[in-house]
């Protein structure tokens, strides 16, 4: 068993202690990697009720999988209840724990598969929120290549890149060695190669902007996003030596 489809399939009929036990057993973990299909499917499939149980699990996993399931809900639910939902996944944007944050990023990107116009309020809100954690859950969210060729998604993308890199900017040096702060950089380390390539015509000036930054971290980010052959591809060829 190792697809979407055939975890779907397992997971429907068990209850909410089975769907538990089915996800710690076939987690991957410990391992190099998590079992990212399992995540998917229990988006997919999960009810609400054991969704919203798993959100504040102890465990890292099974927590990672909620909050990616999340994503459903919020594209399904109304929109009173789409604003309780949101609180829930801004709050998971901020745990500790890598694994969720990730959950979120897909949540987000479930939610705009399904409704492109709220995902892009969303990001658009969250890259201008002043936790570091939250606006590297809007650009890691945003910064997809399915949702990109979408242009309006890919103008959101790359506003959301330049906001979270100027509030990084911004940020005094003492709190640069912060791990969230550290985590956004490092999230912009490849989100804008992603922007740019889903939008070059805008993109490409965008990123030759940020190349004229003096600030350490920012040219960083530039550095590491010219490591990635999305990227490289687009950029101008160097001039031939004569």
């Amino acid at each position: 068993m190792s697809t979407r489809h055939d975890f779907q399939d397992a997971l429907k009929p068990l209850d909410a202690s089975g769907i538990r036990d089915f996800l710690t057993a076939h987690s991957g973990l410990p391992g190099p990697r998590a079992n990212v299909e399992l995540i998917a499917a229990f988006g997919d499939v999960a009810p609400p009720g054991v969704i919203l149980d798993l959100v504040s699990s102890d465990d890292e996993y099974l927590a990672a999988c909620a909050a990616a399931a999340l994503g459903r809900l919020v594209a399904d639910a109304d929109d009173e209840r789409r604003a309780d939902l949101l609180q829930v996944l801004h709050a998971e944007a901020r745990d500790a724990r890598w694994r969720v944050r990730e959950g979120v990023a897909m949540a987000l990107q479930r939610l705009g598969d399904s409704d492109g116009a709220v995902m892009r309020g969303v990001v658009a809100s969250w890259a201008a929120d002043p936790d570091p954690l939250v606006q590297r859950a809007a650009v890691a969210g945003i910064c997809e290549p399915r949702l990109l060729k979408d242009d309006k998604t890919a103008l959101v993308a790359l506003d959301a890149c330049r906001s979270a890199t100027d509030s990084l900017a911004r940020r005094p040096m003492s709190d640069r060695r912060n791990t969230d702060v550290r985590a956004l950089r490092q999230g912009l380390g490849y989100c804008w190669s992603v922007a740019i390539a889903g939008d070059p015509e805008h993109g490409l000036p965008a990123f030759a902007q940020l190349e004229t930054s003096s600030d350490s971290d920012v040219r960083w980010i530039v550095r590491e996003n010219r490591k990635k052959a999305r990227l490289t591809r687009l950029l101008p060829k160097p001039a031939e030596p004569l």
